[in-house]
């Protein structure tokens, strides 16, 4: 059993939070949103507390799954002054490498180790605690977090330095970003072509077409409900922090760009809070 803190109780932290308690930590938690804080100590019956400060008191470990950049660098930075002497700070927000390597130097100043610990599996990985966890940190802040962030994981992988973790998703949400326009465009076809695209999905699900978006996102796409899951505006931000460190790096990206343009036309739509599987909608408008 250790005393934790979790930062942020969002649709990824909520859920997250709460598998801590249910594998017998003491977990104080603060979230913007005061209401949502106390929605989740009613189901988790958890500490809560009203800023930050508070809850990482007497803490070795605190986590945090936060929006952005600046969110991270507004609640983290303050708290490393205060914070144990060797505590950890994980940070489940996907942001820049830079942010993350930044927050890491800051930290290091006052003693405390930092883990860039972004994540994947989505809402429903999130309260099935089947995440895939990847880490920027050294070996022993990793080890040290290791158990406690399989209690709601899957997989967890070291990637290397603080701000590796960062990166290792940005490769994920750039195989999202293909992989989706690729479905939305079979789906799109298959209805085109008088077929049932459920039933096509059927068919070729079981060879080398196979994804986890095709599983798990065919028949909402075919009914066009996106009312869920993994929004638009989130992917876009992702997508942006990815286009700006490819600029930095030389890495090619012409098809994400163009994913990235698709989705802002969604959000033009009014889309930004569906789910990313919403790339399907735009074929379906109808052509001028």
């Amino acid at each position: 059993m250790a005393d934790l803190a979790f930062l942020g109780l969002g649709t990824m932290g909520f859920p997250i939070a709460g598998h801590l308690v249910k594998h017998g930590h003491r977990v104080t938690v603060w979230n913007r949103t005061a209401s949502v804080a106390k929605n989740w100590g009613k189901s988790h019956g958890g500490i809560v507390v009203e800023n930050p400060s508070q809850a990482i008191k007497n803490v070795q470990i605190v986590f945090a799954c936060l929006g952005d950049d600046p969110d991270v660098r507004e609640v983290a930075e303050p708290l490393f002054t205060k914070m144990q002497t060797g505590a950890i700070f994980v940070d489940h927000t996907t942001t820049s490498a830079a942010l993350a390597r930044e927050m890491g130097e800051k930290a290091a100043e006052h003693g405390i180790s930092f883990i860039d610990a972004p994540v994947s599996g989505g809402q429903a990985g999130a309260e099935s605690g089947q995440l895939s966890i990847m880490c920027g940190a050294n070996t022993q802040a990793f080890q040290t977090a290791l158990p406690i962030m399989n209690c709601y994981a899957k997989a967890v992988k070291h990637m290397g330095d603080i701000g590796s973790g960062q990166l290792t998703k940005m490769a994920n949400q750039i195989c999202i970003a293909g992989v989706v326009q690729g479905l939305s465009e079979a789906l799109h076809f298959a209805e085109s072509a008088g077929l049932d695209p459920v039933k096509v999905v059927e068919a070729i699900s079981q060879g080398a077409a196979q994804s986890w978006q095709m599983d798990n996102r065919h028949k909402t796409m075919a009914k066009g409900k996106f009312d869920f899951g993994f929004a638009v505006d989130w992917m876009r931000k992702d997508l942006r922090v990815t286009l700006e460190e490819a600029k930095e790096n030389g890495a090619k990206l012409p098809v994400t760009k163009i994913v990235d343009s698709y989705y802002c036309k969604i959000q033009e739509m009014g889309g930004g809070r569906w789910d990313t599987s919403s790339l399907i909608q735009l074929l379906r408008k109808k052509q001028p």
